[in-house]
């Protein structure tokens, strides 16, 4: 009987040499199982045919994947880094318009109206804010009168504080400190001692209006001021900074440039402010703390690829989420979305980080903090957006469209619907430099019942012109309705407003 002699495969030589180790006889590994952790020489993938001489990669297959790896790290960093990016644009477009130190705030004293780009921004509320730097002026101190509202970010755009009715200071006003990094030096007595993990800190407080936007701008300018600790025996003056009707830009952008702004802002903070998963993600598409970003033209194509990819990607999670926490009402086929799903402004589930979360967050919204997405009847504030009508369908500004708001708007203080630009997630503009209707606005009529019906489009209907917001046609545009002092009926989803209809 002859003895037939089978070819030795890589497969057997592995197989052997588990053996020669002491490991268990693998008797049982079938064809099937060795096929499964081989690799044939053409592989048909979404990059095109992937070639192979016996599991090793062809010179022209190598280039591919890399260039594939490169692009995913670079789709990857936009997506993880949109707050980073946020907060740094933020910050260089105010110290462009003259807020270039710690001792001056901005403020909207004829409120935040549609020429300045702020994403998301209201035309409801008075907004102050200062951009710290404690690597410059060390310990900073941060006074805020009573009544504020407002929080502490760091340069990623994460919680650190809360200030006013929501912080430590319970509303009754206070000091707040806020320390460098690492900070090991006394600590005097007297301050909200405040501790970030980088040196930029944004600040801001908004202000009540019920009592009139003067009165309320002047307590804020008499009252707030930021300086060095180490000056604070005799502070030097706060300067205020009216940015109101300003036409400037705080949005990041959607180009290579994007990854210039990060790279600025990680040569800027200590890297232990950011996890190890995240440096070497950054680190993988040439941005490393203490060394040049200086990507080839190869490199630079890959990037430019990369953030356009990451870009459609930001959009279609922000107005198409996935994520069922981000809807309003979860168990309808509503368009109405939450800005932190899951009411989470840490966005993790189970302790694990909700990525689509966070980038549907940082793309339209900033500002930070566990209080907001804390809903307590008749105090804070609480919001919903639409950007898509009742078909799901992208709103034209060539057409009409319609909002119910239905009796008893459930308030305690006052509701606001503002209108926004799909493109820069900003105050749309037009004629109106203060595109928002609600409780506030002069002129705005109630129904018989005591309900409200809303119109957007790009002519007024006849006799709705006191209702109407103007739209532009040939442009896409969104809404946020803000509940302020939100009573149950709307915790509670017992009243809700109406899809944006189509009207003609």
């Amino acid at each position: 009987m002859n003895t037939v002699k089978k070819p030795v495969t890589l497969a057997m030589v592995a197989f052997v040499s588990g053996l020669s180790m002491g490991q268990p006889a693998a008797a049982d590994v079938s064809n099937k199982e060795l096929k499964s952790i081989s690799t044939p020489n053409r592989v048909k993938t979404s990059l095109g045919q992937l070639n192979f001489f016996d599991g090793i990669p062809t010179d022209a297959t190598v280039k591919k994947v890399y260039d594939n790896l490169d692009r995913m790290h670079g789709v990857q960093v936009f997506l993880n880094t949109l707050g980073g990016a946020s907060m740094y644009r933020l910050r260089a477009a105010n110290k462009k318009i003259g807020q270039d130190s710690s001792s001056k705030v901005s403020i909207f004293a004829q409120l935040l109206d549609s020429k300045s780009l702020y994403l998301t921004g209201n035309t409801s509320t008075l907004y102050a804010q200062a951009y710290l730097d404690t690597e410059i002026d060390g310990p900073t101190v941060v006074e805020i009168p009573p009544g504020m509202l407002g929080m502490v970010n760091d340069s990623w755009f994460r919680w650190v504080e809360d200030l006013g009715a929501i912080g430590p200071d319970k509303g009754k006003g206070g000091k707040y400190l806020v320390l460098p990094p690492g900070y090991k030096g006394d600590v005097p007595a007297g301050y909200f001692v405040v501790r970030p993990t980088t040196f930029w800190t944004w600040a801001m407080v908004r202000g009540s209006t019920a009592k009139g936007l003067e009165q309320a701008v002047k307590l804020m300018e008499s009252t707030i001021r930021v300086y060095p600790l180490a000056k604070a025996k005799n502070p030097p003056k706060t300067e205020f900074i009216d940015v109101s009707h300003m036409s400037y830009n705080t949005v990041s952008p959607n180009d290579f440039s994007f990854y210039e702004d990060l790279n600025r802002l990680i040569q800027k903070e200590p890297i232990a402010a950011l996890d190890p998963e995240t440096r070497g993600l950054v680190a993988a598409i040439g941005i490393v703390k203490g060394k040049p970003f200086k990507p080839d033209a190869r490199m630079k194509k890959i990037l430019t690829d990369a953030v356009a990819i990451g870009n459609a990607t930001a959009r279609a999670i922000v107005v198409q989420a996935r994520e069922r926490g981000a809807y309003v009402y979860p168990d309808t086929k509503s368009a109405w979305v939450t800005p932190f799903a899951n009411k989470d402004v840490f966005f993790e589930v189970d302790g694990a980080r909700n990525l689509d979360a966070r980038t549907m967050f940082f793309y339209p919204y900033t500002a930070v903090s566990p209080a907001m997405a804390v809903t307590r009847p008749g105090v804070g504030s609480d919001y919903a957006f639409a950007y898509l009508d009742s078909r799901k369908k992208p709103m034209n500004g060539a057409k009409t469209y319609k909002l119910h708001l239905p009796p008893n708007v459930p308030v305690n203080n006052f509701w606001a619907v503002t209108m926004y630009d799909t493109q820069t997630r900003s105050q749309l503009q037009t004629s109106n430099p203060y595109p928002t209707l609600g409780s506030q606005t002069k002129g705005v009529k109630e129904n018989a019942d005591g309900s409200y019906d809303l119109y957007f489009g790009p002519k007024p209907p006849k006799g709705k012109e006191s209702n109407w917001l103007e739209t532009i046609p040939g442009k896409s545009w969104f809404v946020g309705l803000r509940m302020y002092g939100p009573l149950e009926p709307w915790i509670e989803k017992t009243w809700r407003p109406s899809e944006i209809e189509l009207v003609k």
